[in-house]
């Protein structure tokens, strides 16, 4: 069994009941689950054992609030709201990279969905400075990984009016691995940037992540290493020492194999997926889904069980970037069709949106046909190009 100071907290569950959950229902909660709950050990209130894992759950409360300050936490209104009003506190605490990175975080997250099914609460991601509703977490357990639900990125001026950003995550300390950061990244690259460290932080993530100082290539080439911060911070020209306050934990930095913070040749390969698509180019893809779509209809309903076709539709979903309470924007997603009924498309979400987690990778969505805007159909993995997807369509057609 792992050692109780050991454990650290990483979730904290914030209720407007003073009241802690009973003994009764949480027995309740996770029955049927293949767990060993205790009660009272060490001054908890009451612990979860599975296999390697130990998650263990304390309850407090407060007549002042935890110390956090709402604005800088991410998360709706709705949940600042209820982390200020709340006045019962569950800290979720578990050892972090133990069993497995990914292991231990979804062994607690599952803990909080028993309790937050057991009261009404709010989420707070201590390593992430993150909100998550009762729904976020449902999801988060259910859905496709996504890294963004569990770390934030972060960008600062290096300097005061300066152009050059430290861009660092938050979060990947519940993996049991460092968080990570660049130097001298202009505001034109945070998108690409942001999207690069998606994918190392997944890695991360999941123990797949490189080995400091090793070499690693990009797709395309490019290559990088990482080294811990305290060497990497040395030879950063322009730097205020002052930003770094509050963020004390150990990073590791990315950079060049040869040490320097140049890094716009690695990302540009990430500069390319945030063109914005012309209104001509979104004019004539819905033109040619609006001409295809009856045979791309007929042909998905014809599609045999053990064809290595999938039939992908794109269309616009409302996201509110800027807050519920802000002007709603549309963000272009592309969903796997599942079924297709009349004038409905039931799918299954390919990549979560871009700009907010609101659509999660690999959730269900319906779309109404006249929404959709873009079409294309995937082989063994490989999407057809438009003349193979005419050719493929053109061959139903009766002689």
């Amino acid at each position: 069994m792992t050692a109780p100071s050991a454990l650290k907290d990483i979730y904290v569950l914030a209720t407007a009941d003073a009241t802690p959950v009973s003994e009764a229902e949480v027995r309740e909660a996770f029955e049927g689950d293949e767990v060993q709950l205790s009660f009272g050990e060490g001054g908890c209130l009451f612990s979860v054992q599975a296999d390697e894992s130990r998650v263990e759950v304390f309850f407090e409360t407060r007549e002042r609030p935890l110390g956090w300050t709402p604005e800088l936490l991410v998360g709706t209104a709705e949940l600042r709201r209820a982390l200020e009003n709340a006045h019962g506190f569950y800290r979720v605490r578990f050892l972090p990279g133990k069993p497995q990175q990914t292991v231990a975080v979804f062994e607690a997250l599952w803990t909080v969905r028993g309790l937050m099914e057991l009261k009404d609460a709010v989420c707070v991601d201590v390593t992430a400075f993150r909100l998550h509703s009762p729904q976020d977490v449902e999801e988060i357990t259910e859905l496709d990984f996504d890294i963004r639900d569990h770390v934030t990125i972060h960008a600062m001026p290096m300097t005061e009016g300066s152009s050059a950003m430290w861009v660092h995550t938050h979060g990947l300390t519940k993996f049991g691995t460092n968080d990570v950061e660049l130097f001298n990244i202009q505001e034109v690259d945070l998108p690409a940037a942001e999207t690069f460290l998606q994918e190392l932080c997944t890695d991360l993530a999941f123990g797949q992540g490189p080995a400091p100082r090793a070499v690693v290539s990009t797709s395309v080439g490019r290559q990088f290493i990482l080294v811990p911060s305290e060497e990497a911070r040395t030879n950063v020209a322009g730097l205020d020492p002052e930003i770094f306050e509050g963020h004390e934990g150990q990073l590791v930095a990315v950079v060049t194999p040869e040490g320097k913070h140049a890094l716009g040749e690695m990302l540009e390969q990430y500069r390319g997926r945030f063109e914005e698509e012309t209104e001509e180019e979104a004019a004539s893809m819905k033109a040619f889904a609006d001409k295809l779509m009856p045979l791309f209809k007929s042909r998905f309903l014809r599609k045999g069980l053990m064809e290595p076709l999938n039939f992908v539709v794109r269309a616009p979903f409302e996201v509110h970037p800027e807050g519920d309470d802000e002007e709603p924007e549309d963000e272009q997603l592309w969903a796997e069709v599942i079924t297709w009924d009349d004038g409905k498309v039931i799918g299954r979400l390919v990549d979560g949106g871009e700009l907010t987690t609101e659509w999660r990778k690999g959730a269900h969505v319906e779309i109404d046909e006249s929404q959709i805007n873009a079409l294309a159909v995937t082989r063994d993995g490989r999407t057809l190009d438009p003349q193979e997807l005419q050719a493929l369509l053109g061959s139903e057609l009766p002689a």
